[in-house]
């Protein structure tokens, strides 16, 4: 059960601030198309039935790195979603802004520039210092009310999420509310059977507390992609380190060494990792090799057959079963056998089923599934992860705490 107020609560004809979270992939200059553009423009289709004038905040990327680009080609893909006009200025809270926002009338639709190229979005602060800066200052004034609508950055401390529900009226968007509610109950639900976790992805720092959080409430983890990489390594195998121009285990490695390693001996018994592994081999094919006695040599793209199966066998078997990251680098067909197959696994079962985290969500998009054919599709990830651990999302802390007036 929610605790914020939602946009139910709001009257109708009001200038709203709009935090959304349309983060993308973006191939040479290219933004692509997600399921988080839908689902967002569902909240403001809804908006604008009730005649308000609707501001969007949002971000892209983070500075340095080559998706961090301007939010201009996303105003063009939320316009199609909503068959509506969205305008777009170049500017999130300067001058030019201010003067976009003071002409918005009902039914309108205009997107701020990429809120991380505002100096004070990023760093990790307080909410209380965050609603003292230029941006939510500046901008808070201009509007009725706010509405956090960005469920998949709802964990971190950035300005556009916690700093405006401080200082204005504020309620949550319909993918707040409805991911919020969905992965809350996944949580705490009780099955009638085993309960199985698929956890794959690159990142260590996120499957660990995973497991170690949800023994009592997971039978079996399954584990691939680098993670599954990283615990082969610590039961002894020669996998789970760098190899040519890779740079994802090593420091990994070292980081959580003894996390993993504590983590295989407390929970062997649940745990599932793989028995083969799949690589390119010189004519550029898919080919596999088993785990035990390997050198490795290359990187490993995906999991096996054999390991692929036996995951499937497991889905099978469960009264519940979620998925968040990837086997294997499934944007390549060659390797997308692993993560496919337990995702085709888990649409064509009975039982309770998630697709989790925005990367992962993507394989539903890709190889035609549909969302109906899951319990839940979400497209959040580390907030999905904090949520499913039991740890306080700030983002929705400071929705529940503020209220309407």
């Amino acid at each position: 059960m929610t605790t914020f107020r939602t946009i139910d609560d709001l009257e109708p004809g009001q200038r709203l601030l709009v935090r959304i979270d349309v983060n993308a992939a973006v191939e040479d200059g290219t933004v692509k198309d997600s399921r988080r553009f839908a689902r967002h423009a569902e909240t403001i289709r809804e908006l604008l039935a009730d005649d308000h004038a609707v501001a969007l905040l949002a971000h892209q990327g983070r500075p340095g790195r080559d998706t961090f680009v301007s939010l201009e080609q996303h105003a063009d893909i939320l316009a199609d979603h909503l068959d509506h006009p969205v305008e777009f200025v170049a500017d999130t809270y300067g001058e030019d802004a201010l003067a976009a926002i003071d002409d918005l009338e009902s039914g309108d639709v205009l997107l701020l520039e990429n809120v991380r190229m505002c100096d004070e979005e990023l760093p990790e602060e307080p909410p209380d210092a965050k609603a003292e800066t230029d941006l939510v200052r500046t901008l808070a004034p201009a509007f009725d009310a706010y509405v956090g609508d960005a469920y998949s950055a709802a964990h971190r401390s950035h300005a556009s999420i916690v700093g405006f529900p401080r200082v204005m009226d504020a309620c949550a968007g319909r993918v707040m509310e409805r991911e919020y509610t969905a992965i809350t109950a996944v949580r705490d639900r009780e099955f009638d059977g085993p309960v199985t976790m698929i956890l794959g992805g690159t990142k260590a720092e996120d499957v660990i507390p995973i497991i170690e959080r949800l023994d009592d409430v997971v039978d079996r983890f399954c584990l691939g992609g680098v993670v599954g990489e990283l615990f082969l390594r610590a039961d002894g195998h020669d996998v789970g380190y760098d190899v040519g121009e890779t740079s994802l285990f090593d420091h990994q490695w070292d980081d959580h060494r003894d996390r993993l390693e504590r983590s295989l001996n407390a929970y062997r018994d649940r745990l599932r990792l793989p028995s083969d592994l799949a690589y390119e081999d010189d004519d550029g094919e898919r080919a596999e090799v088993v785990v035990e006695g390997l050198e490795k040599d290359r990187p490993f793209l995906d999991v096996g057959s054999e390991t692929a199966d036996r995951y499937v066998d497991v889905v099978e078997d469960s009264a519940a079963a979620f998925v968040k990251g990837s086997l294997g680098v499934f944007e390549d067909e060659r390797f997308a056998k692993g993560t496919v197959a337990v995702v085709s696994a888990m649409a064509d079962s009975d039982c309770f089923t998630v697709v989790g985290g925005g990367d992962t969500a993507r394989v539903v998009e890709l190889y035609d599934f549909d969302d109906d054919d899951f319990s839940r599709v979400t497209v959040a990830g580390g907030a999905y992860v904090r949520a499913l651990t039991g740890d306080s999302l700030v983002g929705v802390e400071v929705l529940e705490e503020g209220s309407l007036k």
